[in-house]
């Protein structure tokens, strides 16, 4: 197929260049001329596993094009995916201008069938709003055009999203026509599994459904960093508990695992859209309003732990293992950890830092009052407490003798809970986990 994609964020990016992969002839547009040109020597603005090596053997092949000329991808396509931003508005509805004016785009450079597929996070209701501006649109410039507008989620985990988007759990198609439902499993159908289906529905469902998801994900996470409280305060552990509840095949052991909360572009927006979503319609959003409100307790704790555990930050130095809001990313949007090191800075802390990928985008938001460093022992030296945020491998398994040579004075914060306890009290080290 001929696709255009409007958007090169991460969703547009990685939808392109996977159904490249797949064989399709894909036009990915961008207003931002700086991102285009470099995508089109091969570089790639996120870090993103496999992502970069995917991309050049797309361009190579001459599957993949980059464009800042809108008409140029739209023309020549009769399937255009809408993957723009949709950022979180003060009330914290999404806003929906950057999808506005790309079906506006859209609506003035097709002449007969297109398929018009919402790839954003968008609202439920989006796909008809798109529709009727993209008929407006057509009646205002006298043209006439067949198109179906359709709603396709994505489900795409940051640092997995090759493999999410090759072997989905599943594909949710919403489309309102026959045509337009055709068209798109005809897509996606090389990606269907007997156990991870295609599910077809209505354009609202559709949408409904990427919220619900990222929604129900974010309360079992502030549910078991709740529960992690209680653990402290009877004795229980809270990794122990985690693992009983996770047996439950009902119930299930992701997402429980207890920490610093959740962040990123995703659970944060989607679930503060959520919420406005119900006050928009008369429904008060109760649970997903209380796990919004844990999130936001579980940093201040966190925080509380590192100045119960030193008597006090200011003056002190505290090495931050972990910048990114998890693990294979460079993502730092809604990051708890970054989050933490401002509230540390507020109360006069030193700062030394490392994260094997987020360093660049964490210096652009702390404002250089951080101290940066290129190995995660060389931040530990004249340490008061190591803060470990971010659980990438390279920081499970510690040099207990290079710790305590480095260290002022010897404290791990396990914001993720990835020490065992007794083996680093059996050192001589302090240990403050979460819900332990």
């Amino acid at each position: 197929m001929k696709i255009a994609i409007m958007g090169t964020g991460y969703v547009g990016l990685t939808l392109g260049v996977c159904l490249a992969d797949m064989g399709h002839d894909v036009t990915c547009v961008d207003i931002n001329k700086e991102k285009v040109d470099m995508l089109k020597k091969g570089e790639t603005p996120i870090f993103e596993p496999g992502l970069t090596d995917m991309l050049r053997r797309n361009i190579k092949e001459k599957r993949i094009y980059f464009t800042t000329n809108a008409g140029e991808g739209i023309k020549k396509s009769h399937l255009v995916f809408i993957a723009v931003g949709t950022p979180q508005s003060e009330d914290g509805s999404a806003d929906l201008s950057y999808v506005k004016k790309a079906a506006e785009t859209i609506a003035e450079n097709i002449d007969d069938y297109t398929l018009i597929v919402t790839k954003s996070t968008v609202p439920v209701g989006t796909a008809k709003l798109v529709k009727s501006i993209v008929k407006k649109k057509l009646k205002e410039d006298g043209k006439s055009a067949e198109f179906d507008v359709a709603s396709n989620p994505e489900f795409l985990r940051e640092g997995f999203a090759i493999k999410d988007f090759m072997n989905p759990d599943r594909i949710v198609i919403g489309a309102d026509s026959e045509r337009a439902r055709s068209r798109l499993y005809e897509l996606y159908k090389p990606l269907e599994r007997a156990d991870k289906p295609i599910l077809i529905t209505d354009t609202s469902s559709a949408e409904l459904i990427k919220y619900a998801s990222n929604a129900f994900l974010a309360t079992k996470i502030s549910f078991i960093n709740e529960l992690s409280r209680l653990c402290e305060k009877v004795g229980a552990d809270i990794k122990t508990v985690s693992r009983g509840m996770g047996l439950d095949d009902r119930i299930g052991p992701r997402f429980l695992q207890a920490g610093a909360g959740y962040g990123g572009s995703c659970f944060p927006k989607d679930v503060r859209a959520l919420i406005k979503m119900g006050e928009d319609n008369g429904v008060e959003m109760k649970i997903v309003g209380s796990a919004h409100l844990v999130n936001l307790s579980q940093r201040e704790l966190i925080f509380k732990k590192v100045n119960d555990a030193l008597k006090g930050v200011s003056g002190r130095t505290i090495t931050v293992w972990g910048l990114a809001f998890k693990p294979n990313t460079d993502d730092i949007r809604e990051s708890p950890s970054i989050y933490i090191i401002k509230k540390l800075l507020l109360e006069g802390a030193v700062i030394n830092a490392f994260d094997p990928q987020a360093a660049e985008n964490a210096r652009r938001e702390l404002d250089g009052d951080v101290n940066y460093f290129n190995e995660p022992y060389q931040a530990l030296r004249g340490s008061d407490c190591l803060l470990l945020m971010t659980e990438w491998d390279e920081f499970r398994t510690l040099n207990y003798d290079k710790l305590r040579e480095l260290m002022n004075t010897h404290v791990i914060v396990d914001a993720r809970n990835i020490y065992q306890k007794e083996e680093v009290t059996s050192r001589g080290i302090k240990y403050v986990g979460v819900g332990r």
